[in-house]
């Protein structure tokens, strides 16, 4: 019977699990709302509570990872069936935090809940590194989005710090879930009242009201490959809309990823190119921003956003740092060339060397606006405005990628303080103020112009003190487990002393 009851307990914690990963992908486009993010980490969490060993941790942690990732990042599928092994490489993580969280499920509370938190940092900042540069997709904080009470406390902790307010609120019910003390459900409240007197205190900006267009002049085949001469077809695309703009327009004009490029329309590369991309700046009086890719050989290219000033002048480029793995390039490609999928990326991207700011004009490409430490080193770089060129052609119309990860410019928004340009040939095109506010957007797939304004940037904590709160939440669990190790020697000690002194009686005896 005991066995019995062993399968059904571990039966109802996988149950559990999967109603926790449910909840938690819900609260992400495009489904919502964001605070159900809350619950869904909460049910997790009381789940590993509790287990009354660690296997069942790994099992409760990776059957969660895999149908929280599973739900978010289905649209994977869309690029390669093979797409979808970051799925389960992405549940690994979960997997271990739930093996090493349990070992402290008979510790006090007060133990429970710092591992909890401290540990989930840890989780984190691996996932966000490992493996081959990491993924911060799915971070809790990026559900919050869609709230202004609760994205705007990231302009003083960051997405990161956000993620871990959750984790902590999730741990507080799972303790009073799991003690059955009122105490502990009602502990959250303070939490959530100190958050949002950080959303309240958010300063304010100051004047500013700058033009800025972005071209979505999509390509010839939105959402799918048509050769040939397609770049440079896409290329006119964007010629044409830009020449619709008003002479002396006098803003920012952005060209998305990919809408110049291979080796027949460059502006590096081919003059024609870029002999009408810088009439139209000085047609218009704009700074223009041209993204493209550039092949340098049958086996390396790069992917840059070109920067023309108002007199057609190239002032300078910013080269895509962070490729997308096995799709921009293939890491170890020595072992994975036996792949057919791996076929469509025949080059590896190189990376460049850093940001590249022009007149307070910086930007990021693509897969790198969803991470935090780059659009960081743009916004320390001097910054006012960063643009994120993006082309989701790869998803389909029906994946809710583009609108995923506009929640997520529009966290580096808050966090950082700057409006935020979120430029996509074929997705969503959208500009964000400094508070997370969205403007107009554009349809997917559409050729249209986004006429708008951007406004002025605004000093933030989090540009003080980045992922502070994550380390110091990480350092903590450290620190406790280290105290649990020095606590648990001396009673060991004291025990094998115990074991010697009863074998030597035995032998007096």
């Amino acid at each position: 019977m005991r066995g019995a009851d062993t399968l059904h307990s571990v039966l109802l914690l996988l149950v559990a699990a999967v109603l926790g990963a449910i909840l938690s992908f819900l609260a992400f486009p495009p489904f919502g709302p964001g605070l159900l993010i809350v619950p869904g980490i909460a049910v997790l969490l009381s789940a590993l509570r509790l287990c009354r060993e660690r296997s069942h941790g790994v099992l409760v942690g990776a059957v969660y990872g895999l149908v929280f990732f599973g739900g978010l990042m289905w649209w994977l599928a869309e690029l390669e069936l093979i797409a979808l092994v970051l799925i389960p490489v992405q549940a690994v993580f979960l997997a271990v935090y739930g093996w090493w969280l349990v070992r402290f499920n008979e510790r006090s509370p007060w133990v429970w809940l710092t591992m909890a938190v401290g540990s989930w940092a840890v989780m984190e900042l691996a996932r966000y590194h490992l493996p081959v540069g990491g993924l911060e997709w799915g971070a809790a904080g990026y559900a919050l989005a869609d709230f202004d009470l609760t994205r705007m406390p990231a302009w003083a902790i960051g997405t990161s710090g956000l993620t871990l307010v959750v984790v902590l609120v999730g741990a507080l019910f799972a303790v009073g879930f799991t003690t059955g003390s009122w105490r502990w459900l009602l502990s959250p409240i303070p939490v959530v009242v100190l958050a949002g007197s950080l959303a309240l205190l958010a300063p304010g900006v100051e004047g500013g009201a700058y033009p800025v267009a972005v071209v979505q002049g999509s390509t010839p085949c939105p959402f799918e490959h048509c050769p040939p001469n397609e770049r440079l077809r896409t290329f006119a695309q964007h010629l044409e809309l830009t020449t619709s703009l008003p002479d002396g327009y006098g803003g920012l004009v952005v060209w998305p990823e990919g809408s110049t490029g291979s080796t027949n329309a460059d502006p590096m590369l081919n003059d024609e190119v870029r002999e009408a991309i810088a009439d139209q700046a000085r047609r218009l009086r704009s700074t223009m921003v041209i993204g493209g890719d550039r092949v340098l050989s049958d086996t390396e290219w790069i992917n840059a956003n070109v920067y023309f000033d108002s007199n057609g002048e190239i002032v300078g480029e910013y080269r895509k740092y962070h490729g997308v793995p096995f799709g921009e390039y293939v890491p170890l490609r020595l072992l994975f060339d036996w792949i057919p999928a791996l076929a469509r990326v025949p080059r590896d991207m190189i990376r460049g060397e850093g940001p590249f700011v022009y007149e307070g004009i910086g930007s990021v490409i693509s897969f790198e606006g969803g991470f935090s430490r780059y659009t960081y080193e743009v916004r320390k770089a001097g910054a006012d405005v960063i643009i994120v060129n993006t082309n989701e052609a790869s998803y389909g119309p029906d994946a809710p990628t583009s609108d995923q990860f506009i929640n997520m410019t529009r966290m580096r928004a808050v966090e950082l303080g700057v409006p935020v340009v979120h430029a996509a040939v074929t997705g969503k095109s959208v500009v964000i103020d400094a508070f997370g506010d969205l403007g107009p957007t554009t349809g997917l797939g559409t050729m249209e112009i986004l006429d708008d304004t951007y406004g002025s940037s605004r000093s933030t904590v989090y540009m003080a003190i980045g992922n502070l709160v994550m380390w110091l939440a990480a350092v903590a669990a450290v620190v406790v487990w280290s105290r649990s190790l020095v606590g648990s020697r001396p009673m060991q000690l004291a025990c094998g002393s115990m074991r010697s002194n009863t074998g030597r009686r035995d032998q007096e005896d």
